[in-house]
């Protein structure tokens, strides 16, 4: 471990480096898990790319799977609470989108079924801390 990592694994799967939460990002424990997230999105599509010669379904599952983490780490400069609670929003609906493309791949067999149910669970952990953090920033701010 250097001083910018720290070891740990997205629900599922080998272990992974993540940059260390410093606290910095909307939700800290969410960045860590959208970061390990990517990771494993953007080999889940590169290997998909390979195998079945896909380029749009797994560029769109690249796309927003690497957006959920992009987007807390823009909500670590935001200014107010609303703007955090903006971003973490966008990042809650990434998530969202990137499920809805992992099953797509799932169901059309870009994907087996144990690692679309892995990076489906993995997202489904990170949205529902993304929910609880939206929703306790929104009570906040009355």
């Amino acid at each position: 471990m250097t001083d910018n990592v720290a070891e740990g694994s997205c629900t599922t799967g080998p272990a992974v480096r993540y940059p260390k939460n410093d606290g910095a990002a909307a939700g800290g424990p969410a960045y860590v898990k959208a970061y390990g997230f990517a990771l494993r999105v953007v080999k889940t599509c590169e290997d998909a790319r390979r195998r079945k010669r896909d380029f749009v379904l797994s560029r769109q599952l690249l796309r927003s799977g690497t957006s959920i983490g992009a987007n807390l780490a823009e909500a670590g400069a935001a200014i107010s609470g609303m703007e955090l609670s903006h971003q973490a929003s966008i990042a809650y609906k990434e998530c969202q989108e990137s499920k809805y493309w992992i099953s797509w791949m799932r169901d059309i067999d870009y994907l087996d079924h144990q690692t679309a149910q892995q990076l489906l669970d993995a997202a489904d952990e990170i949205a529902r801390i993304l929910f609880a953090t939206i929703r306790t920033l929104r009570l906040k701010s009355g």
